[in-house]
Formats: C-alpha cells, sequence, structure tokens
C-alpha cells in the first residue's frame, strides 16, 4: 500500500472517530437538554408528580379492603337514613329540619326525614337532622331535634333485624311511635319484631362516606390501630419510589391528615403512625432521588365534607376561628419539622376547600398566615395554594396576592365528576383538554404571581369500552397540556382498586405512555447505543 493509500486510510479512520464523537457528544447533549429545557430560572425542575393517595389519608374507594369486617359496616359515620313506622306507615320527620319535637306523619320521605348516622359503637348512634341538631330525650317523654352538641340523652341503642329496627334510650326506654303522630320514648316493654308501634323500617340513602373518620370508629381503637399499622406499612414501600424514579417521575405528593401534628396520641377516633411513615417517604425520597410535596389533605373539621378530608357526616366545619388555628398549628409543626430536609420542595396549605363552603375572605387571610409560616422556617419551599373546588375561578388566588416568593396555585382538572362530561366521547373529551385547559394553562402562565401546577388528574373518564389506544391518547393530551403548567404535574394516583386510577397500572400496561420528554430507561438506551457503535467502529 502507497503512502497516499495508507494517508487516505487513515485520514478515513479520523473522520469515523470525529463522526463518532460529534453522534455521541450530540445525544449527551439530548440528555442535557431535555433537563435544562425543563427548568426555572432558579434550577428548579418542573414537577412530573405522582400523588400517594389513599396511604395517609384513607379513602375507601381506593383500597375497599379496609373496610372489611367492620360490624354494621353499612352504618357508618355520616351514613344517611331514613325510619319509617311500621304501625303507622309514616316517616319520622324534622320538620323544617330540625329546631322542634319530631313527627311520624309524612307519607314520603326528602331532606326533612332524612337523618345522618354518628357511631359511638356498633350497636349505639346518634342521629343527627339537616340543619345539625340531634334527636334528643332530654324534653321527658317526646323525642325533639333541638340539640347542637350530643351527649348521653342523644345516644341510642339499636336492635336490628336486617332493615327493621328497635330503638331504644341508653336507660332502656325503647322508641314507639303515638296514634297522634309523636315519637316518644316510653313503650311499655320489650317489643317484639311484630310489634309495630315500636319497630321502624330504615331505609340506606346514601353510605359513600369511608374515611379515615369512618374507618377508626367503625373499628373501635384497638382493631383500627392493627389495620392501619399494617396499611401503611405494605400500601406504599420504597419499591414504589423506586419504580416512580425509573419511569421519568421526580416528585410525590402526599396528603397528611391534620392529626399527624398529634402523633404519637392523636385525638379519638385516629390512630398513630401517620408521621413514622411520613417520615419513611422522606428516606425513600432521599435514596431514589424524588422530592416530596407535603399536602394537607384533611383540616380539622373538613374543608370539603368529603370522605378524603375525614369529614364525619359530610358537613364543612372548618371554617371557624378555632379550627382555622388548628390548622396553622399543623402547618407549622410539618414546616418546623421538614423545612430543612432536602427533600421537600413544597407544602400544600389545604387540599380542595370547598367553594359552596369555604368564603375566598375566610380562605385568603388562612393561606396568607400559612404563607408567613412556612417562610419563618424556608426561604426555598414553595407555598402551595389549592384551588376551591366548585364554582371557583383560579384567577381569584392570583388577585389575593397571597405570598411574593416561590409560590404556587394547585388546580385539579378531572374529565368527571360534573354531568357535562358524562355525554363525550373519546375524541370530544381529548379535544376538551386542548381546546380548554390549554388556553387557561397558558393564561396563568403569563399572570405575574404563583405558579401554575396540575397537582391532581387521572387518564380515567366517563367512557365505557374504550379502547387501549383511546386511553393512550387521552393521557397523550393532557401530558402535553399539563405539562406546559409551569410548576408541572401530578397524577392521581400512584395505586388503586380501580385500574385506570392506578398509576403503575397504566405505566406497566401501556395505557399511558410518557411522562418527561425522555424518561430514564432512554437515556441509558441511547448512551449505551452509542458506547456500542463507537466500540464496534475502533475495534
Amino acid at each position: 500500500m502507497g503512502e497516499t493509500e495508507k494517508a487516505a486510510g487513515k485520514e478515513s479512520e479520523q473522520l469515523e472517530v470525529e463522526a463518532v464523537r460529534v453522534v455521541f457528544g450530540a445525544c449527551v447533549a439530548i440528555v442535557l437538554w431535555d433537563e435544562l429545557c425543563d427548568k426555572q430560572d432558579t434550577g428548579f425542575t418542573k414537577v412530573r408528580g405522582v400523588n400517594l393517595g389513599g396511604w395517609l389519608v384513607v379513602e375507601g374507594w381506593i383500597k375497599p379492603s379496609l373496610f372489611d369486617g367492620i360490624p354494621n359496616g353499612d352504618m357508618l359515620d355520616g351514613t344517611q337514613v331514613q325510619l319509617k313506622s311500621v304501625g303507622l306507615q309514616k316517616y319520622l320527620s324534622a320538620s323544617g329540619g330540625g329546631g322542634g319535637n319530631l313527627t311520624v306523619d309524612q307519607d314520603a320521605a326528602s331532606t326533612w326525614e332524612t337523618f345522618r348516622l354518628w357511631r359511638v359503637s356498633y350497636r349505639e348512634y346518634q342521629f343527627r337532622c339537616i340543619k345539625g341538631q340531634f334527636l334528643t330525650a332530654s324534653n321527658g317523654d317526646v323525642i325533639s331535634a333541638t340539640v347542637d352538641s350530643p351527649g348521653d340523652t342523644e345516644t341510642f341503642y339499636i336492635e336490628r333485624n336486617n332493615s327493621m329496627l328497635h330503638i331504644k334510650l341508653l336507660n332502656g326506654g325503647y322508641l314507639q311511635v303515638t296514634n297522634n303522630n309523636q315519637l316518644t320514648s316510653n313503650y311499655p316493654s320489650q317489643p317484639g319484631w311484630d310489634d309495630g308501634m315500636a319497630t321502624f323500617e330504615m331505609t340506606i340513602v346514601a353510605n359513600n362516606l369511608h374515611g379515615d373518620y369512618q374507618l377508626a370508629n367503625g373499628l373501635g381503637p384497638d382493631q383500627a390501630m392493627v389495620v392501619l399499622t399494617e396499611h401503611r406499612k405494605n400500601f406504599i414501600t420504597g419499591k414504589d419510589f423506586y419504580f416512580l424514579s425509573q419511569s421519568g417521575i421526580n416528585t410525590v405528593r402526599i396528603p397528611v391528615g391534620w392529626w399527624i401534628a398529634y402523633d404519637p396520641n392523636p385525638p379519638a377516633p385516629f390512630v398513630s403512625g401517620s408521621l413514622d411513615a411520613l417520615d419513611r417517604a422522606f428516606y425513600w425520597a432521599q435514596i431514589y432521588g424524588l422530592k416530596c410535596i407535603i399536602d394537607l389533605h384533611a383540616a380539622p373539621g373538613s374543608q370539603n365534607g368529603m370522605e378524603h378530608s375525614a369529614s364525619r357526616d359530610g358537613s364543612v366545619d372548618w371554617p371557624s376561628a378555632a379550627n382555622i388555628e388548628k390548622t396553622l398549628d399543623v402547618i407549622n409543626f410539618l414546616a418546623q419539622r421538614y423545612a430543612n430536609n432536602p427533600r421537600l420542595l413544597g407544602i400544600e396549605l389545604l387540599n380542595e376547600p370547598s367553594a359552596g363552603a369555604v368564603p375566598l375572605d375566610t380562605l385568603a387571610p388562612y393561606y396568607k398566615t400559612g404563607y408567613q409560616i412556612v417562610r419563618s422556617y424556608s426561604d426555598n419551599a414553595y407555598v402551595i395554594f389549592c384551588q376551591r373546588i366548585g364554582n371557583a375561578d383560579p384567577m381569584e388566588l392570583y388577585q389575593a396576592d397571597l405570598g411574593p416568593i416561590n409560590t404556587v396555585v394547585d388546580l385539579h382538572y378531572y374529565n368527571l365528576f360534573d354531568p357535562f362530561f358524562e355525554k363525550l366521547n373519546a375524541t370530544e373529551n381529548i379535544q376538551f383538554v386542548y381546546k380548554n385547559r390549554m388556553p387557561q394553562v397558558q393564561t396563568l402562565n403569563k399572570v405575574n404571581g404563583p405558579l401554575v401546577f396540575i397537582g391532581e388528574w387521572v387518564n380515567e373518564w366517563n367512557l365505557t369500552g374504550a379502547s387501549q389506544t383511546e386511553y393512550q391518547l387521552f393521557g397523550k393530551a393532557q401530558l402535553e397540556v399539563y405539562g406546559e403548567a409551569s410548576f408541572g404535574w401530578s397524577y392521581w394516583t400512584v395505586r388503586c382498586n380501580s385500574v385506570h386510577w392506578d398509576y403503575e397500572w397504566n405505566k406497566r400496561n401501556g395505557y399511558l405512555i410518557g411522562g418527561s420528554r425522555l424518561e430514564r430507561p432512554k437515556y441509558m438506551l441511547l448512551v449505551a447505543g452509542c458506547l456500542i457503535y463507537l466500540l464496534s467502529i475502533l475495534t
């Protein structure tokens, strides 16, 4: 081989090596750019998160088996019942919703004839009217609905034969109806099931609250401790954090209840252990490189009347001075404990306050004070303000001047929970995300003030029989649109009895594809491919 050929061959080899370097450098640049383009000026990476729902705040639909074995499990706190006299064939009624004597004179039942249960034990109950008063025997033999805070004279012992009930006072007097349509507590003896005047037929109108209050009070303190200790130990583990870290997720949003601040001795009926579990979550986050958002999901008195705010009976009693002060104490506890933990990304001051029951002029001062509390411990932790659910415009929070630095407004986007979505097909659901949600996200992104966070969303809708491809397209639309939010997004939830709500199931079964521009396994495949090609050229 001549000198010219050798030189040409050497030059060709150098060009090949240089080409490999260029390709490899480009691949590395893609990886780095994917991270850099998702960052704010402060170096913060947008949230690609998953909620740890149903773990430290119980929601029965997420894990129904928690409620297995509760005696009279269809008569939990908040169950709505109607009672019909077998003898008169009339319904018990609290005229006006409460405030006077009960009558037994209605042929059909509505709100005045509906009572919410407060469970004392599996045999002992209190009955609350629509306006909040309790049935009582405090006025002699006649039963009225005139007491605001229940005690012994508002507690009734239940004898049950399927839907038939005998009801008696703790002192032993059975309830009966009289011929003039009153309800009294002076039935003279032990009634039989054929004694119509002292027998009542119970209709369960609603039994849709299955939260921490219902579980702990239904099981009783000892069994609740056993069940919840096992649940907190096994429902979420370090393996879940590893899976999330390998799936392009960088953050977990962790719902907690207000009683966590009182561990290890929370007020009844709540049981201890949630604080230790939250500490474990921060430990796993450290190991697997995730950030944590602590989300106060359940506040004292309940901010929305739902099971996930630990409401006892569907009432919204949070907007009181005492409950708000107690909630601020919880924020102080959480901020003090976790502010210096490098895994803390932010604290969400309150999840989903009800627009219909929590006025903005009550919520905004709470948010401002909560912000100041967090700032007293950390300049860097994000303070997150959740939009009111119901008829409320998120712009109200931008206009409220809640705090100057590192603030976030949390929006929850579901193509569910509204009759509007029930009539949409797959294409219309997807178009709604692009045509309605995208403009709102883009508008809020441009507003001076808090960042935008889609803190809850799910790859589920009201369709039945949708194909896997349709789910993939729906998920893709949401990831694209919610990925535009300046703070990021968080999927609800990591694990669920309803599979399309289950993030891990969606990922493993290919119903939800994506979640980051280049997920970590793709990084590794890309770099490995470059290395293999490089080795093949050089050898």
